[in-house]
Formats: C-alpha cells, structure tokens, sequence
C-alpha cells in the first residue's frame, strides 16, 4: 500500500463499537475523507459527525456496497467494527445475489473465511482491503502493566496458561479470548464477543477471573484484529474479574486514558505482554 500522500480518500466499511468512529476521527485529522459504508443496526449515528459521506446499508446489501464505492471513486476499503453475529443466522436478514454467492461458496463460516471471501470479493471490485490499523499505530497497547495495579503471581501464571489456550484457539480460528482461574478455563470466546465470553467466564468463577485476549497465530491485519476498550473495563467490573491480559503490538485499545482509569478504580490490572 501506498503512503498517507497517495490517498485522495478512502473507503469505511463501519461496524458497530467505537473502531470505526476512531478510525473515522484519526482519519479526518489528516485531512483524509472518508467514504462510510453503514451497516443498519451495527453502526453508530455518530458516524455522520466524522465520515465524509454515509450511507446506510443491510447486513446482506454486498451489490450496492460495491456500487456505492465504485460512484464515489474509492480504490482503497478498510474495515472496522464487527457486525453482529446474529445476522449470520436471522431468516428475515435478506442476503443480495452477490452475498448468496459468496456465502454458498464458502467451506464454513469462521470469522477468517467471511472476511477472507469479502476481501477476496473487495479485490475483483479493484478495491484493496487495508490493514484496518491504518493510521492507529498509536492506539496499539505498549508493552507492560498499564495500570497502577500490577497481576500477582498467581495472576501471571493464569496469563500464561491463557495465552497458550488463547492462541491455540486463534489457531482454529475460534475467538480471541479465555477466561482463566487457577489454571482452568472457564470460557473462550466463540461467536458471541468477547463481553458474552467475559460474563459467562465470571458467572462460573465468580469473581478474580483473569481474561486473556490475544491475536490469531496468523492474524491477518485487515480484519478481526483485537479491541479493547472501556465497555471490556465496565463488563470486567461486573463480574468482578481481576486481571486482562492482551498482546503488545497487536490489540487496539479504545480510549485508553478512559480505560486505564476504569480499571484503576476497579482494582483491575491490564498486562499487555
């Protein structure tokens, strides 16, 4: 991919959270329009505060999307957010010709061979998917405890333990977080998300569960990259769970400065390793 200098604009495929709204605003800050694709029930209103021009999609509108990139002259797509997982099984969501194609053609429905195929699909549209950390290299977790509680060492074997699992299942492409106490897992992430994986987690815990998030052994940069942010700090608190552990380099964190205080006042310890 190009430089910054080479892009006139580019285009948002924007899912729900506040990934697309970052990526939005990052964007916008260097003066760099934004093309917004919106996906009905997914994405947030705030999205016409930052982004060029929006329009509104359903879940299965793939023909249109394609269409509405083309007239607006966008050569380079990112995505960012995840739609919800409940549209893979709705019957009442309408799936477009292109989107019917592309779902038969596919040998299962992992998040890698959704993204992949929409990728694989974006290229023959002579539009290239972008690392969807484009422009928030900043927003990437440095390496160690981020807060002013550090884990105790019953913490950090559960970190390593969980790490192990986590990758093992990022391996199969499963999801991208455990919880863990005393050396036994007690969730990991399926369809879900992570804030279902993390109450299901505490539900059986209790409480002092440490959850770890981490990204796929063969993660690929355009899409399904670890978030965290202030709802995973507030969704911890809940259930009373001690310790996040994430992976240094790899994991976006959404508002840091917000996130590192909600966990400093809920006694949670952030690890990036």
């Amino acid at each position: 991919m190009g430089g910054l200098d080479q892009l006139d604009k580019i285009g948002l495929i924007a899912g729900n959270g506040k990934f697309p709204l970052l990526f939005a605003k990052a964007a916008r800050a260097k003066g760099l329009p934004v093309v917004a694709a919106a996906v009905r029930g997914d994405t947030s209103w705030l999205i016409h505060l930052l982004a060029t021009e929006v329009r509104w999609f359903a879940p299965g509108e793939l023909k249109s999307l394609f269409a509405y990139f083309r007239s607006q002259g966008v050569k380079k797509v990112l995505m960012a957010g995840q739609v919800h997982p409940r549209n893979l099984f709705r019957q009442d969501v309408a799936m477009d010709e292109e989107f019917q194609e592309l779902f038969k053609a596919m040998a299962d429905r992992r998040c890698d061979t959704i993204f992949g195929a929409v990728a694989d699909r974006l290229a023959k549209e002579g539009l290239e998917l972008l690392d969807s950390t484009f422009l928030l290299q900043d927003h990437l977790a440095p390496r160690g405890t981020l807060t002013r509680h550090a884990p105790t060492e019953a913490q950090l074997q559960d970190i390593r333990f969980g790490i192990g699992i986590a990758k093992q299942m990022g391996g199969l492409d499963v999801g991208q977080t455990v919880v863990v106490k005393d050396m036994a897992v007690v969730a990991i992430e399926a369809l879900e998300g992570t804030d279902q994986c993390i109450l299901r987690g505490g539900a059986i815990a209790r409480q002092d569960a440490v959850v770890v998030k981490t990204s796929k052994p063969k993660q690929d940069s355009r899409f399904d990259v670890p978030v965290i942010g202030p709802r995973t700090i507030l969704t911890m608190r809940r259930c009373r769970s001690a310790c996040l552990a994430i992976e240094a380099g790899k994991t976006l964190i959404i508002d840091r400065d917000r996130t590192v205080a909600l966990a400093d006042k809920a006694g949670i310890a952030i690890v990036a390793a």
